[in-house]
């Protein structure tokens, strides 16, 4: 395992070593603790809103955000097609059904047009539409702008999926910090880890209390255990909240060692007919998290999947972009707004290992093996 290059592994240090250990010998070692409330507080300081609930996973924060915004039986959420499928999971554990959007062909982000026709077609079937969740793919913010200006038009509150976007921005304005709420991601493959672990976004006050209610199987505040309604065990752990902590100090360094591996990529196919690297037009906001090429295999002459079984003869991670949710067999029963975009990304795009955990000589050995399988 030591020897596999992987796209994004954890980038952990003695400090992330020596925080956790004080976490530890504190005492604090169930969910909560002083860790968990100097985490949220200082990324919520970082993304400028005035809430953050650290939870066992993004995709609880997820679910936790859209039962907040009463999303239930009955109801539609409308989300982005081009994404993992943990975004359109929550939407299912609340009993609504998910109404997809593909993207635009260039970010693989929600296109604003298709919401639009989206809400339209919903509102004119008569549908209540819960919320709105687009997804920051690979670390680039969707179209706020657009994306909220729509959503409002219709009465639609946005649920941002910022999963892999945390230290990216819009119009200078940082991830997580858009819509009614937003959600972090921590998961061990995220531009910082707490191994496991997620966390909500907000400026609404009561959306904050409510998460946190329901998050803590929503006990009610009295001595003995009185229960009004069903709850969740998604705190997270205080020892993960203090490996959070000492990422989040690290974050710009990790993005900028993301950054000086995108622009390497950016040199190796400068000069590649039928090879672009995915999204790099404007990424100056972008935190980097992935860096994926596409390519165009009639100009190129070869595959994708050619040059990640070169890559994996060398024990070298890549992946295909993410096929969409609406190709996926668990869910290919509900509708959506498609227009193939996601799909061609899914069958020409690569995702190249990225992490900034990568040493120099890993990243010597992955452009190596690229360099000569395009030479």
């Amino acid at each position: 395992m030591a020897d596999r290059i992987y796209m994004s592994s954890p980038d952990v240090t003695a400090a992330e070593e020596a925080a956790v250990i004080a976490a530890l010998r504190s005492g604090w070692v169930a969910p909560l603790g002083p860790d968990v409330d100097a985490f949220e507080n200082e990324l919520a300081s970082r993304v400028g809103v005035t809430h953050g609930i650290a939870l066992s996973s993004g995709t609880a924060a997820l679910h936790l955000g859209l039962l907040a915004l009463g999303a239930g039986p009955g109801d539609v959420v409308v989300t982005s097609t081009m994404t993992f499928a943990a975004t359109t999971n929550a939407i299912m554990y609340t009993g609504a059904e998910p109404y997809f959007v593909d993207c635009l062909p260039d970010t693989g982000n929600m296109d604003p047009d298709l919401l639009r026709k989206a809400l339209t077609r919903l509102r004119v079937d008569g549908r209540k539409v819960a919320a709105v969740v687009p997804v920051d793919l690979l670390g680039k913010t969707v179209d706020y702008t657009r994306i909220l200006e729509i959503s409002e038009l219709f009465s639609v509150p946005v649920l941002s999926d910022a999963a892999e976007s945390l230290g990216a921005s819009h119009r200078g304005r940082p991830a997580g910090s858009f819509g009614k709420a937003s959600i972090f991601s921590f998961n061990g493959n995220k531009i910082i880890t707490t191994s496991g672990g997620g966390m909500l976004m907000t400026d609404d006050g009561e959306l904050a209390q409510r998460v946190r209610y329901l998050a803590a199987q929503a006990r009610q505040p009295v001595v003995h255990y009185e229960h009004t309604d069903v709850g969740y065990n998604y705190r997270m752990s205080n020892l993960l909240a203090a490996l959070g902590r000492a990422q989040l100090a690290r974050l710009d360094r990790m993005i900028a060692a993301r950054r000086s591996l995108r622009e390497r990529y950016k040199s190796l196919f400068r000069d590649v007919p039928g090879v672009g690297i995915f999204g790099a037009e404007g990424d100056h906001e972008d935190n980097v998290w992935l860096t994926a090429i596409v390519v165009d295999a009639a100009v190129t002459g070869w595959e994708p999947a050619e040059l990640s079984a070169e890559l994996a003869r060398h024990n070298i991670e890549s992946r295909p972009l993410w096929k969409p949710m609406h190709a996926q067999p668990v869910f290919r029963q509900y509708r959506g707004e498609i227009s193939g975009a996601s799909e061609r990304l899914f069958r020409t795009g690569l995702t190249l290992p990225s992490g900034s955990a990568l040493s120099a000589e890993e990243r010597d050995s992955v452009c190596g093996v690229i360099a000569r399988f395009l030479g």
